[in-house]
């Protein structure tokens, strides 16, 4: 199974963080023999056939009934007291698998107890995040403030970008791919076969032509196949997924070589856009390899990847913030190239705002969140627990090793698959 590390190694005593040592190099890539892939597949008469899965057959879940309430039930405190008692059981619950977390890169240690201050405002952050629309309760001015961070964390200007704070990462993708679209509506959608699913799903949803790239086993785009299905379509733009750290595997597709790549195929930049899917480890690549310690620089071949003018290619970066960053709630931070966005940006009367985002309503409590714990940590903070979970990933994985279990650590990745 696949998961990241960074809440798993608190017994060991970890929690005081060491600069990594001169010889340390988290970019290397460990070149083990993959694990053997587990088939989940049944014997029927005596022949294997692989599992299905069927609604409402073999998914099983629990369910809490709501009921009416009594009529005596404010003097008796019945229905207050079961619905206490049913909480608490399901706080237990939640303290238990927590503490055996594994499998799903999120950050579970985290305290907002500051905020419940906050939980009785019903606040919905209404259309585009950088125009004021007639709803008052809202926090854009937090959500405008975080997105600045990221920016600045980016080297983007302001006048570059535009983005808002997304409901969770298939959000971001599926936006980043509406751009695309928008951009050149008879684009083909490029992915490697271990992109996020919602990225394919995309492609359903907009009636997109898709091509499946295959992949290296670090999975990698393979950008010899990719070059291959591009040669199939050279009459029309290309829309490419890039990938900052995949689902299973954590691998970081190449954004230099996947230029390199549309070039020597003969398309020019203004015929391919580029969505980078960063939910995994687009907070934390920046923070890989620094320049200097008040110079938090991404790796260069993502930001400082610059076309012949010195602008930034099309591209678009997202980082799912309830994974790296900590959240109650899913969430994630879209930014687009301003230029892009008046493709899809429509005024809307009953706002006396305009709106280019895909849900419209959003929750408002999810920038407050992000606000309160970027300004906790700061640069420094999200630079020590990057290289705890980079510590601990390699130290999982080392110790995997000696107990002669088959595992993987990839390039820029706190991701053990094993």
């Amino acid at each position: 199974m696949a998961g990241s590390t960074d809440v798993m190694l608190r017994d060991l005593k970890l929690d005081t963080v060491e600069s990594l040592p001169d010889d340390f190099d988290p970019t290397t890539v460990i070149n083990d023999i993959l694990p053997p892939v587990a088939i989940d597949a049944k014997l029927v008469n005596g022949i294997e056939k692989p599992r299905e899965i069927v609604l409402g057959r073999n998914v099983h879940t629990s369910s809490l009934e709501v009921t009416e309430p009594d009529a005596d039930d404010e003097v008796t405190g019945e229905r207050e007291a079961y619905m206490a008692s049913v909480l608490a059981r399901y706080r237990k619950s939640l303290l238990e698998r927590t503490k055996h977390h594994l499998g799903y890169p999120y950050h579970l240690d985290f305290d907002y107890g500051a905020l419940s201050q906050l939980q009785h405002f019903s606040i919905n952050n209404l259309g585009d995040p950088f125009i004021e629309s007639n709803y008052g309760v809202h926090s854009r001015q937090f959500e405008v403030g975080v997105l600045d961070w990221f920016a600045r964390l980016w080297e983007l200007e302001k006048n570059e970008y535009w983005g808002y704070i997304t409901n969770c990462g298939t959000e971001g993708n599926l936006h980043g791919i509406l751009v695309g679209r928008e951009v050149f509506p008879d684009g083909i959608l490029y992915a490697s076969s271990e992109s996020h699913y919602s990225i394919f799903k995309a492609a359903r949803m907009y009636r997109m032509d898709c091509e499946k790239v295959n992949t290296l086993i670090s999975g990698e785009i393979d950008c010899e196949d990719f070059k291959a299905k591009l040669s199939l379509h050279k009459d029309k733009p290309a829309i490419i997924n890039v990938n900052i750290g995949t689902t299973v595997k954590g691998a970081v597709d190449d954004l230099d070589l996947v230029i390199k790549t549309l070039e020597e195929s003969g398309f020019s930049h203004d015929r391919f856009y580029i969505h980078c899917d960063g939910a995994l480890f687009g907070l934390m690549m920046p923070f890989v390899k620094l320049v200097s310690p008040s110079s938090f620089l991404l790796n260069e071949k993502y930001l400082q990847t610059r076309d012949a003018t010195g602008s930034l290619p099309s591209t678009l970066f997202l980082a799912e913030s309830h994974k790296f960053v900590g959240c109650p709630m899913p969430c994630g931070v879209q930014i687009t190239r301003l230029e892009h966005i008046n493709a899809l940006s429509r005024n809307v009367e009953y706002l006396a705002s305009r709106d280019a985002t895909i849900m419209g309503s959003r929750n408002g409590h999810a920038p407050l969140f992000l606000w309160y714990t970027l300004n906790r940590k700061g640069y420094q903070g999200i630079q020590k627990e990057v290289q705890k979970c980079l510590r601990n990933a390699h130290y999982l994985k080392g110790h995997l090793t000696e107990a002669e279990i088959g595992a993987m650590l990839n390039e820029l990745s706190s991701t053990v698959v094993f």
